[in-house]
């Protein structure tokens, strides 16, 4: 039985760890060929050697903050596998000097809105014409539920830069919907990735505040989100676009949640 992306190809920003990797992971499984787009070039040889090489994936060292480089990793799917049909820029960053705004410098709200926002806005400048030329593809931009209520723990600019991604999500999927694009932000809650634990590895009271707030009583696993975005990425949400996914636990939708 063929898999749900059979024959597609891929491309995952921040594909190495967390979220990324778990989505690159499923995609392989359900046929598709995948370029993994990330920082940590060692973790990226182990990681296509794990999939099974070149056959199914490559592996592509850029930094989603600089055009040339996003440019570079979106040609390479297309010259090394054919097309690109699956676009999952989910790069992104939290950096503990990421705090209430009074205490944010610019700095540290610049660099969280580049790699979070602004590499999304390339990312997709980057895939959308061998889509449109195709007359198909899908694109996953991750967001947050940060994007659509407050978050219990101030971290300014990541909350905004995630409302800028769902924001520009919902446009450019209105935009491109009658041209065989679909467009849409997944809005994970609280995930058990490198990135959560170690904003929070420091502050188990921050952990706590968070956690309370997640009418499962757990924070998500990354295979989760991965299913999520398998789902938008596959034919299966063939008339869903310009949409919040949201996959959080039901912390969007709570009001009180007993401790």
């Amino acid at each position: 039985m063929a898999g749900r992306i059979e024959g597609k190809v891929a491309v995952v920003t921040g594909g190495c760890s967390g979220i990324g990797l778990a989505t690159v992971r499923r995609f392989v499984e359900e046929g598709a060929k995948v370029v993994i787009g990330d920082l940590n070039a060692a973790r990226g040889a182990e990681v296509v050697a794990e999939l099974g090489g070149p056959d199914v994936a490559t592996f592509v060292e850029v930094d989603v903050t600089d055009k040339d480089q996003v440019d570079g990793l979106f040609r390479t799917a297309k010259d090394t596998y054919g097309s690109v049909d699956i676009a999952f820029n989910n790069a992104g960053i939290s950096p503990p000097e990421d705090d209430s705004i009074l205490d944010t410098d610019l700095e540290a709200w610049e660099l969280v809105q580049r790699v979070n926002l602004t590499s999304v806005y390339l990312c997709c400048k980057a895939a959308l014409p061998y889509m449109l030329e195709q007359g198909k593809g899908s694109i996953i931009n991750t967001a947050s539920f940060v994007a659509v209520m407050g978050a219990a723990t101030s971290q300014i600019s990541y909350s905004a830069s995630k409302g800028g991604v769902l924001s520009m999500s919902r446009e450019l999927g209105v935009q491109f919907a009658r041209e065989g694009v679909r467009v849409n932000a997944l809005c994970p809650g609280p995930v058990n990735t490198p990135l959560l634990r170690e904003l929070f590895a420091k502050d188990a009271e921050r952990a706590a505040r968070r956690l309370v707030h997640v009418p499962m009583g757990r924070f998500g696993e990354p295979e989760e989100m991965a299913n999520a975005v398998l789902f938008l990425a596959s034919d299966e949400s063939s008339f869903i676009t310009a949409n919040t996914f949201l996959v959080d636990g039901g912390i969007s939708g709570a009001y009180v949640t007993p401790l």
